[in-house]
């Protein structure tokens, strides 16, 4: 299985996250990917090619101009407005304001985050570009031929809807991919999503498409973030009613109920009999991952990389979250191993 991967990354590390009322040291940070990388040099899955330059077109499909036009720009308008900070924004658009695009850079900040976590810094427009450009690159060798390939992505993608940043996501590499599927003539895509957040940001992009099957397996909304999405009422609209199915699950799941949604959510993208699969594969359902709730444990990886092989579809894996650093390369390695030998 081919890797995909760019130092790029390294360029957006924030110096704080705002967590139950602290500014801490970011859950999403770069030595996230060395442990990874550490693993798959020792099981050796370390075919590894840095990605191509990153095509516009393809993001532009997902993401709105505007939008985009704002990331590209927001750290100069930032500390042109002289602010010393990273760009963390003070306001939002909330119930009964008006849904309008300020020009002070604060406000235009507050427009498109969806969440205050996730700060912006001076080489995050760079690094969002490099983690797009993996996606893309990967999806272009399944596109080519290859049954499976791995897009280890950073900054994540999968919490951004077209036109809000959060949840560490900036560009929606799961989504880019799959649109690029269907702009190659794919008449279907699936995404599964068995990041233990919800992928809110996937959910939103196709809720009215039947070309994209979404299927989510995550902590309860109610309990977790994001919050605001991930319901299992949550089915899509228009055309795309029936073609997003949410598996919101409570806290101590273990794996002999997540592997039950998981074997249905296998059966329901079977059932839609797509084109190609896009995982967005975080491994933040580890029993020990500091902001989430589920009780898998590192075997359960392998188990259920197996399970994704036996769909025996064209498959790319992008990888989304996972915060028990020490442990995030076995546990991503456990996936694409099992789905290797399965």
């Amino acid at each position: 299985m081919k890797v995909v991967f760019s130092e790029e990354h390294r360029k957006h590390f924030p110096q704080g996250e705002l967590s139950g009322g602290e500014l801490v040291t970011p859950f999403e940070r770069p030595s996230r990917m060395e442990y990874i990388l550490r693993e798959l040099k020792s099981r050796r899955l370390d075919d590894m090619m840095p990605p191509k330059r990153l095509i516009m077109k393809p993001l532009q499909r997902i993401h709105d101009k505007g939008y985009i036009a704002f990331l590209k720009g927001a750290w100069d308008e930032w500390t042109a407005a002289g602010f010393r900070g990273e760009v963390i924004p003070t306001g939002f658009p909330m119930r009964r304001m008006r849904q309008r695009v300020p020009r002070n850079i604060d406000g235009k900040a507050g427009y498109y985050a969806l969440a205050t976590e996730t700060a912006i810094t001076a080489g995050t427009w760079e690094a969002a570009c490099a983690s797009a450009s993996v996606a893309q690159t990967a999806q272009r060798l399944i596109a080519g031929g290859a049954p499976s390939a791995f897009a280890l992505c950073r900054p994540p993608g999968h919490h951004a809807p077209s036109d809000m940043y959060g949840g560490y996501c900036f560009f929606n590499n799961a989504a880019i991919a799959a649109q690029m599927f269907i702009d190659d003539g794919a008449a279907r895509v699936a995404i599964l999503d068995v990041d233990f957040h919800h992928g809110n940001g996937t959910q939103d992009i196709f809720y009215d498409r039947d070309d994209v099957l979404f299927v989510s397996l995550h902590g309860r909304p109610e309990d977790a973030y994001p919050y605001f999405l991930g319901y299992a009422d949550e089915k899509g609209s228009g055309k795309g009613e029936g073609f997003n199915v949410n598996y919101p699950m409570p806290a101590g799941t273990p794996y002999e109920v997540w592997g039950k949604a998981l074997e249905s959510a296998c059966r329901r993208i079977s059932k839609y009999s797509p084109d190609a699969l896009v995982v967005s594969l975080g491994v933040d359902t580890f029993k020990e991952d500091p902001i989430s709730f589920f009780k898998l444990e590192s075997n359960d990886f392998l188990s259920y990389g197996a399970r994704i092989a036996r769909l025996k579809l064209p498959t790319l894996f992008v990888m989304e979250g996972g915060y028990a650093v020490e442990a995030i390369g076995i546990n991503t390695v456990n996936v694409l191993e099992g789905y290797l030998g399965g």
